[in-house]
């Protein structure tokens, strides 16, 4: 056999290796593999990953970063001072100094108002967050997010962090999501990776849903029933329910805690979801934390019918059992603090909880003793990193 029948023998085996393996690397999947499974998956937004045929193979990668750069065209940021709406201490804002990309890693960083405007700020100053570009716009109004006035008893936010979402640039419906992040330490920190609905198809909030891939406490010795709830644990829900004051999350919440010692801001984890047209399955480095199926339906499993009667059903016209779960949802990442309702009163901390949740006065409370908490932030050392949310990747495939 001459060379070059040889060398034409070879290069057909390494065409055929390439159209095999796909240009993700993996044997009949990504875009242009020869053998194609049609997904359930769709996706929308500039930064989709689209495919000429319109239509994903199951296992193509739609959406990723690696944080290389901050795209802000990919991220968009909250600039209000209506925190999640539970009265948190944070001002959410745009600002390279809460959030970055430094070493292919994103940082959301929480760094103090008074650094930024002094001291006195806090009680007297006025914030008017209707900027003079379409960037600079207030993006929440409500809890009088965009426009406060200090004064003695009620402080303007004295934290100020970041959190940025995927509104305008991705959102999709059904497929496999892998986030590799590091979880801040500090008290009263609260970050949180998670989902809401693109297009509220089934009402405002939680009649459209809201999935939460992890919630975490930063204190490193909270505890509540000799359990700690700070660090050391996480937690994964899925909320929904016809009005706010009928959210029945608790019958779809998760708790994973970690081994005494080894909290979950020690080192990266890889917090994954799995979402499919009948059920969503959450897990941790591949660990699974807690599966919920639709069955019969959201209404039926949240027994409305029984603790709601007359209530009428926002997810009755869906033709599917896995509404509110069965639109496309935008991935939120964010740093809050303190808050009414994500520190139980009652609860033990090495120094003790500043405010109560029902005090009107509770942003005032947590800044006057910011001489126990502060220091537990370390926002001094290494770029502040112990009180930083930290995200390696955020990579999603179609089902």
């Amino acid at each position: 056999m001459n060379a070059i029948v040889v060398l034409s023998i070879v290069c057909a085996y390494i065409v055929c290796f390439v159209q095999a393996i796909g240009p993700l690397g993996t044997f009949g999947v990504g875009v242009g593999s020869s053998k194609c499974e049609p997904s359930i998956t769709t996706a929308s937004g500039t930064y989709a990953m689209h495919k000429a045929s319109g239509q994903y193979c199951s296992g193509d990668l739609i959406f990723e970063d690696t944080f290389d750069i901050f795209d802000t065209r990919k991220w968009q940021h909250e600039n209000t001072l209506s925190g999640d709406g539970k009265w948190e201490f944070q001002w959410y804002t745009n600002n390279r100094s809460n959030s970055f990309c430094e070493e292919g890693y994103l940082h959301i960083r929480p760094t103090l108002t008074s650094d930024v405007y002094g001291e006195t700020f806090l009680s007297s100053g006025v914030v008017n967050l209707h900027g003079g570009s379409d960037a600079d716009q207030c993006t929440n109004p409500s809890f009088y997010g965009c426009e406060r006035t200090g004064s003695v008893p009620l402080i303007i936010n004295p934290v100020r962090s970041a959190k940025i979402r995927t509104q305008d640039s991705f959102s999709f419906k059904y497929g496999k999501v892998e986030i590799s992040a590091k979880m801040p330490a500090g008290d009263w920190l609260f970050p949180a990776i998670w989902f809401l609905p693109k297009d509220n198809a089934y009402g405002s909030w939680p009649s459209s849903g809201e999935i939460d891939l992890v919630l975490s406490r930063g204190n490193r010795n909270f505890t509540n029933a000799e359990k700690h709830i700070g660090i050391e644990q996480i937690t994964s829900s899925l909320h929904f329910g016809p009005f706010t004051s009928l959210d029945l999350y608790q019958s779809a919440l998760f708790v994973r805690n970690a081994k005494p010692g080894n909290g979950f801001n020690n080192e990266f984890h890889r917090y994954q979801m799995e979402w499919t047209a009948d059920k969503i399955v959450f897990s941790v480095d591949d660990v699974e934390t807690g599966a919920i199926k639709a069955g019969t339906g959201f209404w039926s499993r949240g027994l409305f019918d029984s603790i709601a009667p007359g209530v009428m059903n926002p997810w009755r016209l869906s033709t599917t059992n896995m509404a509110p779960f069965d639109q496309e949802f935008y991935l939120i990442m964010n740093l809050a603090v303190g808050g009414s309702q994500h520190f139980p009163d009652d609860a033990s901390n090495a120094i003790n909880k500043p405010w109560t949740n029902e005090s009107p006065t509770a942003a005032a409370d947590f800044w006057n003793a910011r001489n126990a908490w502060l220091p537990t932030w370390n926002l001094d050392q290494n770029l502040s990193r112990d009180a930083s949310l930290i995200v390696d990747y955020v990579r999603v495939w179609a089902l």
